[in-house]
C-alpha cells in the first residue's frame, strides 16, 4: 500500500519539476537576446524563424513562447 502512495508522490513531483523547467526556460533568455527579439519583432513581426535565425541556439518555437509569455495580457489568454 505504501508503494502506491509513493508512486503518486513521484508523479506529482515529476509534474512540478516539468512545470518548473518550462518556467525556467523562459527565464534563460539573456538581456541581449530579449533586446534583439524586441527589435526584430518591431521590424519583421511574428516571423519567429527569421528572428530565431539571428539568435544562435534558439528555435522559432522558443522565441514565440518567450514573446507570447512576456507580451500577452491575461485577458488575451
Amino acid at each position: 500500500m505504501a508503494g502506491s502512495g509513493h508512486t503518486s508522490d513521484n508523479t506529482n513531483q515529476d509534474t512540478k519539476a516539468a512545470k518548473s523547467n518550462q518556467d525556467s526556460n523562459l527565464q534563460d533568455f539573456s538581456e541581449d537576446e530579449e533586446n534583439l527579439i524586441a527589435r526584430m519583432f518591431g521590424l519583421v513581426g511574428k516571423r519567429w524563424s527569421l528572428i530565431a535565425g539571428r539568435i544562435p541556439g534558439r528555435t522559432a518555437e522558443e522565441i514565440e513562447k518567450y514573446w507570447t509569455s512576456k507580451h500577452t495580457s491575461s485577458k488575451e489568454r
